[in-house]
């Protein structure tokens, strides 16, 4: 049995009109595809049992970020080939369209890509790129990228990657993202790297305020001018914090179930989306690591309206906010707006 149980109107949710900001595409394998990675490349697995509770968390997992970030220490071991690269990058684009993804911004890591069988890296973003185009066109998913840097990495390895992430603007690269172990590492060091990378005409996007308290949230906007804010959700235990954020518009990327994976909340009911939405913040609704997590866009939509009770229109108006927070130029935020109302509305009248 997987993390969530999907009630019997989980097929209506399903069919519901979806976008998604905050998704990682080393956090989007699917488990069938890791066995036959396996097989094809002599990858020695446990039982089944054992080889799930390493790349996917379980029931009776311990909810801390230490357990939550394991399963990535595992997954890297399987990028052992651009086709390896290149079909998981696919897959991940096809798993949104079987949700009814309309729009999504993927997110990758390319030192994690690259650094089990040493690929360079514009090899990694080669693949990656060119794979998700080719799947945006076949599976009609409009899907741009983030490219993903952790900070308890180097700010050199960073800046690095950020080089390269600017060759591949007309690539689908639009915007760059901070990860990585916020409890430990600051994100000043990245400040005037990230700063660097707005001015060159990406937005950015700072992982803060998950398992850290709402201090990373201020910083990462007051300092690092962020875009829009990775999860945040620790944001309402503090009003100059939330206040700020009201006062710069900052979208936040919220992800229900990966906060209480990861040991942010202890439990669905504690989670503080609803506080947020209700402070007047500018909520969005995503996924994380759906591979990880073994849930889909769909399950955090009808938890909200279970667990939560926020209507059909408050789930409409959450999918607003995630297309007037995408990193896209306004007239195309224009389009995709007038193309998902059509469509949302549709899906009610069914």
């Amino acid at each position: 049995m997987g993390w969530y149980t999907p009630t019997d109107n989980h097929e209506w949710f399903r069919k519901m009109p979806k976008i998604e900001l905050h998704r990682h595409l080393e956090g989007s394998l699917r488990y069938s595809t890791l066995v036959e990675i396996s097989r094809t490349h002599g990858i020695t697995l446990p039982i089944q049992r054992d080889f799930q509770r390493l790349v996917q968390v379980q029931l009776s997992d311990p909810l801390t970020f230490e357990n939550f970030l394991s399963k990535f220490q595992t997954l890297r071991q399987f990028y052992k080939s651009p086709d390896v690269i290149r079909r998981v990058a696919r897959e991940v684009v096809e798993d949104a369209a079987e949700d009814n993804i309309h729009y999504m911004e993927l997110r990758f890591t390319p030192i994690a890509l690259s650094r089990v069988e040493g690929f360079p890296l514009t090899d990694v973003m080669d693949w990656v790129t060119e794979s998700v185009a080719e799947a945006s066109r076949a599976f009609d998913v409009k899907t741009n990228l983030i490219v993903s840097v952790n900070r308890h990495e180097s700010v050199e390895a960073a800046e690095e990657v950020l080089k390269h992430a600017l060759n591949y603007r007309d690539k689908g690269v639009v915007g760059v993202d901070l990860a990585g172990n916020e409890v430990q590492f600051s994100a000043i060091p990245f400040q005037s790297l990230f700063q660097s990378m707005q001015q060159e005409g990406l937005f950015i996007t700072i992982h803060a305020g998950e398992w850290a308290g709402p201090s990373n949230v201020y910083e990462a906007i007051s300092e690092l001018n962020a875009d829009r804010i990775g999860h945040g959700v620790r944001v309402i235990e503090d009003e100059n914090t939330v206040a700020l954020a009201l006062e710069r518009n900052v979208p936040f990327e919220v992800c229900v179930t990966s906060n209480v994976q990861s040991g942010v909340f202890s439990a669905l009911e504690q989670h503080a989306v609803k506080k947020m939405i209700d402070a007047g913040l500018f909520v969005t609704i995503n996924t994380d690591d759906p591979g990880i997590s073994q849930i889909t866009l769909s399950d955090e939509y009808q938890i909200l309206n279970r667990e939560f009770d926020l209507s059909i229109e408050r789930l409409f108006f959450l999918s607003n906010a995630a297309i007037q927070a995408a990193f896209l130029p306004e007239d195309q935020k224009k389009d995709l707006f007038e193309k998902f109302k059509s469509s949302f509305r549709n899906w009610q009248k069914k």
